[in-house]
């Protein structure tokens, strides 16, 4: 659904019997929220914003200047399919700014949307894809989360192994519904693990899809009885989830990606940047302590480097031709927020063609096999091994101080480092992520 003006968006409620409208933003952590206005209130909602405390969103405001405005995307208006049928839904992605259209640093969407436009101010087209990965778990008879997978199934296995087939092509034919394009969808290697994919789209559209994708995942598997989780490594001995990003440069509508990839291309500066900052993005691309346990193993990545194919690599380019033409970065996981990640890889890239960084050579060995000894006589550096070292690596990066919107990254590292603290001094920390995290991600 495509809508322009404020008048297509009040035709279409009355035409659909839509009664409630939600403003969907996400915090600067990717928590969404929202509010809900009532049909005959929308006129005035969409004229004026929707006023709300940002002071009671972690990250956002102080309590005596709290006041926070949201403003909708009319592009992004679509029914939530799973509401009644009478008395319909639907849903807008939103912008924030302060009273009186000040900005606001921490409008995320507006950060991704700025460095996209970056792009085609050096007459280039950013594509991006996403591959999310997430786990399915049985509910008690409370309907509360287990740690009990759905299934004993692996990779690519089919029923009965794979018991989710059914709620993957229902979750598949709700994204088409509302607008996503779903490319592949198939069982993981861990035990009730399942992954689906995107087709690309603009970075915008791609990180709205991911919190859409994530929304729409989490109704149909209420709807039957289930839990899906995001969260990085929900079970410990089983693959944990990523949210692989696929990234492609085109200049008059030449993939940048095709063919073999000289150092000193655009594309090649492009990777260069994106590996260069890859330790300094991985507090944003990977925010949860937890997002930790999941590096090293299961074709997750541990050491900063790129090849052709091989999934133990931070960056690979898969063997595809054409439009698929593509690098793969493996490293962020699906606990991100989505406008910060994709946006700071983005800024990472564009920092790489600005300042024509030359691609380093390929490391076309297995990883996973590499111990860090022998990974630092290849010169091969380490992603942080910690959420606190990750921290630490982001807030002495000049790239992020310089690309990061003023105030927004002090704040940010101000929560996690008290996720941190938090768990450290919990009684029992596998207990207290389950609590604060296993539902919540």
């Amino acid at each position: 659904m495509n809508y322009a003006t404020q008048q297509d968006v009040l035709d279409f409620v009355e035409d659909n019997n839509v009664k409630f409208v939600r403003f969907a933003f996400t915090d600067i952590f990717g928590a969404q929220k929202n509010i809900a206005v009532l049909a005959g209130d929308l006129p005035k909602a969409l004229e004026d914003g929707v006023c709300f405390d940002g002071s009671a969103v972690p990250g956002f405001m102080q309590v005596e200047e709290s006041d926070l405005v949201l403003r909708p995307d009319l592009s992004t208006l679509t029914i939530l399919p799973w509401r009644p049928a009478e008395g319909r839904v639907m849903q807008f992605f939103c912008d924030i700014e302060q009273p009186g259209g000040r900005p606001f640093g921490g409008n995320c969407r507006g950060f991704l949307r700025q460095i996209a436009r970056r792009f085609r101010q050096m007459g280039l087209v950013c594509n991006v894809g996403a591959e999310c990965e997430f786990y399915l778990f049985e509910t008690d008879e409370r309907g509360r989360p287990t740690r009990v997978p759905l299934d004993q199934g692996g990779y690519l296995d089919v029923y009965p192994l794979d018991a989710a087939e059914n709620l993957r092509r229902d979750i598949c034919l709700t994204m088409e519904q509302m607008g996503l394009a779903p490319q592949h969808s198939h069982h993981e290697s861990g035990r009730g693990q399942n992954e689906i994919d995107f087709h690309h789209a603009s970075p915008l559209k791609t990180a709205d899809n991911v919190m859409m994708f994530k929304q729409i995942a989490r109704a149909v598997a209420g709807r039957s009885g289930l839990h899906a989780s995001f969260m990085p490594k929900p079970l410990a001995g089983q693959a944990g989830s990523g949210l692989h990003v696929n990234l492609s440069l085109y200049r008059d509508r030449r993939n940048l990606f095709e063919g073999d990839i000289a150092p000193d291309s655009p594309a090649g500066s492009f990777m260069a940047g994106v590996l260069a900052h890859s330790r300094e993005l991985t507090a944003f691309t990977n925010p949860l302590p937890n997002s930790y346990l999941r590096f090293g193993c299961d074709e997750a990545p541990r050491f900063v480097s790129w090849s052709r194919q091989n999934r133990s690599q931070l960056v690979r380019i898969p063997a595809v031709e054409g439009d698929n033409c593509r690098m793969e970065l493996r490293s962020p996981d699906p606990a991100c927020n989505p406008y910060l990640a994709i946006g700071l890889i983005l800024a990472a890239g564009l920092d790489g063609l600005e300042h024509r960084m030359q691609l380093c050579a390929p490391v076309n060995r297995n990883l996973f096999e590499l111990d860090p000894q022998a990974a630092g006589a290849l010169g091969l550096e380490m992603l942080p091994a910690t959420l606190e070292e990750a921290v630490e690596v982001a807030q002495a990066s000049p790239f992020l101080a310089k690309y990061l919107p003023e105030g927004l990254a002090q704040r940010y590292y101000q929560q996690q480092l008290r996720r941190c603290a938090e768990l450290r001094t919990a009684a029992d920390p596998a207990e207290f992520e389950r609590e604060r995290y296993f539902c919540a991600i």
